[in-house]
């Protein structure tokens, strides 16, 4: 058994196209000959599902997340957005060592960063798109 990482993104009439994995690696790693023209400029609605696999076809959908990336005017990761995204995602984690200690005082600022992060890079699917999607899963794996 094995998991492996399905990437989709979604159109704004919610049809999903399934992007390879290495491609859209590649685009987090704004590699300069990576980029999707049709999305410059464009805040994209994406999901990321971990499947886990039996001789390489998937048996069971482990976690999905509906996420959001940005692109710049060129078709690539928003270089600015992707490091406010990775800022706000440290911020959510609390804190190891409290600033100052106190029993009366509760140090909520991650609490509020994770409802900022979730606010502006995650979404929440129609039942529709989650059906398309594990159908996309299992149907893939069928041809």
């Amino acid at each position: 058994m094995g998991i492996s990482i399905r990437i989709f993104f979604v159109d704004d009439d919610g049809s999903i196209k399934r992007i390879p994995l290495t491609r859209y690696e590649r685009l987090l790693r704004r590699d300069p000959k990576e980029c999707f023209p049709q999305y410059a400029g464009k805040r994209v609605r994406y999901i990321e599902a971990a499947v886990q696999c039996l001789q390489r076809k998937p048996v069971e959908i482990i976690r999905i997340l509906y996420l959001i990336l940005t692109f710049d005017s060129q078709g690539m990761i928003d270089g600015a957005e992707q490091i406010k995204q990775m800022r706000l995602g440290m911020e959510m984690m609390p804190p190891v060592i409290p600033e100052h200690p106190s029993k009366h005082v509760v140090d909520g600022r991650h609490h509020f960063a994770r409802k900022s992060y979730d606010d502006r890079y995650r979404w929440r699917p129609t039942p529709e798109i989650e059906e398309a999607v594990v159908k996309a899963i299992f149907w893939s794996s069928k041809k």
